[in-house]
């Protein structure tokens, strides 16, 4: 159990499971709103509650998963994941329908914090492919169930029943597979890049910042603004792809988009942490988000023209927007250190669910205001092309340091 690979699939597995809490949503969302007659916005706002948790949770258990490992935090997620997924269906109220949506949230959390920790502490080396694999297995995991969701398990047997079974099923292999979870021993060597570009195309702060270390500099804010802005566009499509399909007539490309968006946004992951491992991370960072920026447009301009166009232009935001899952945790690694990576990318992440309150809660409220999905589209690629500039200018600025003790004292005594 102490082999990085051995690690690294377990944690994989674990990411899997949790893929459709997210990635799955979108195909119950018409269904749940013909049944109870509720609005579109008070429905996504559980998809923006459930990311709110999803990633404000994690600064707390990341903190606690740093020391004292991950097998008890996921053993308790495969509990709430199962419980709050299931429940959903029978939910016939809003308020229900948050409270289980939230309870996944938590689960997720747990499962989503501690899988990323420990690739970046199993493969210090190589934090760009490991983040990315972990985090591959959450944006491309839901491939395979969202088919079966969609064209079987709704279909025949109802959305209810579609949430009981599939939260039963993730929620057992969720409590299995964090049996055999851990963190690496004091003796653990860390397997070597396998070549030496991966060890030197990036920069690499040689100190291990605490969370409350990093929250101290200015490079935490850049990187936490650049992440709320690329995700916004992709979340608002991922919580309104079905929505947005029914109200341009795309319905017949909505099984082939919802198999091959997730295996887009995951092969994204790996892909482009792969490339940023052996071409730099700001470089990466510049080159992802100004093709992020360009396929948003590209929905709104090619996307309505066919259900071809439609099918290919939402699959290339998913591969240009995936990558924030791997780049983000591998550039803090890389800026940061390893040793705290768990807690500090737990804070980065809540970057997440201010994106998805902007994305896919206010983005829904601004197209039953406007009528008009292109606005949004618009919006985010303005946005995202703006986070691409920021992170141009990312590549010359310095690495962080640590503010000494002894600088804060002074600094303390003269405030007095």
């Amino acid at each position: 159990m102490s082999n990085p690979w051995f690690q690294l699939v377990c944690s994989l597995i674990a990411m899997v499971m949790i893929a459709n809490l997210q990635y799955a949503w979108t195909l119950f969302v018409e269904p749940i709103r013909e049944a109870s007659q509720w609005q579109l916005s008070d429905i996504q706002f559980a998809f923006s509650l459930f990311i709110f948790l999803q990633t404000f949770v994690q600064p707390l258990d990341g903190w606690f998963i740093d020391r004292v490992g991950p097998r008890r935090f996921i053993t308790v997620a495969g509990i709430l994941c199962g419980l709050g997924w299931s429940a959903m269906g029978y939910a016939t109220s809003l308020p229900q329908l948050y409270l289980f949506y939230a309870l996944a949230g938590v689960g997720a959390a747990f499962v989503y914090s501690a899988s990323i920790g420990s690739a970046l502490k199993w493969f210090p080396a190589r934090r760009g492919f490991a983040s990315g694999v972990i985090a591959a297995g959450f944006g491309g995991g839901s491939a395979l169930f969202n088919v079966i969701i969609q064209r079987l398990l709704i279909p025949e047997y109802g959305y209810r029943t579609a949430f009981l079974w599939t939260g039963v099923i993730q929620g057992l292999v969720i409590t299995i597979v964090a049996q055999f979870l851990r963190h690496p021993g004091p003796g653990f060597v860390a397997p070597k890049p396998a070549a030496a570009a991966a060890a030197t195309a990036s920069r690499r702060n040689t100190d291990h910042f605490t969370p409350r270390e990093m929250l101290r500099t200015a490079q935490f804010y850049v990187l936490y603004g650049m992440f709320v802005a690329v995700a916004c566009g992709g979340l608002f499509l991922t919580a309104n792809q079905a929505s947005l399909a029914r109200s341009w007539g795309m319905t017949s490309a909505l099984t082939a988009v919802v198999f091959l968006g997730p295996l887009a946004n995951g092969a994204s992951r790996i892909f482009w942490g792969w490339f940023s491992d052996r071409r730099g991370r700001e470089n990466t960072l510049v080159i992802a988000f100004l093709l992020q920026a360009a396929c948003l447009v590209s929905v709104a301009v090619a996307g309505p023209a066919s259900t071809v166009l439609f099918t290919i232009t939402l699959v290339l935001v998913f591969f240009t927007w995936g990558e924030i899952y791997s780049l983000f945790p591998s550039t803090l690694g890389d800026y940061f250190g390893s040793k705290y990576a768990t807690g500090n990318y737990g804070l980065l992440y809540t970057a997440k669910g201010v994106a998805a309150y902007l994305g896919a809660y206010l983005g829904t409220r601004v197209l039953e205001a406007s009528g008009s999905w292109t606005i949004v589209f618009y919006a985010t690629a303005a946005i995202t092309l703006l986070a691409a500039l920021t992170a141009l200018a990312l590549r010359s600025a310095p690495l962080p340091k640590k503010v000494a003790a002894s600088h804060l004292a002074s600094a303390s005594g003269a405030a007095r």
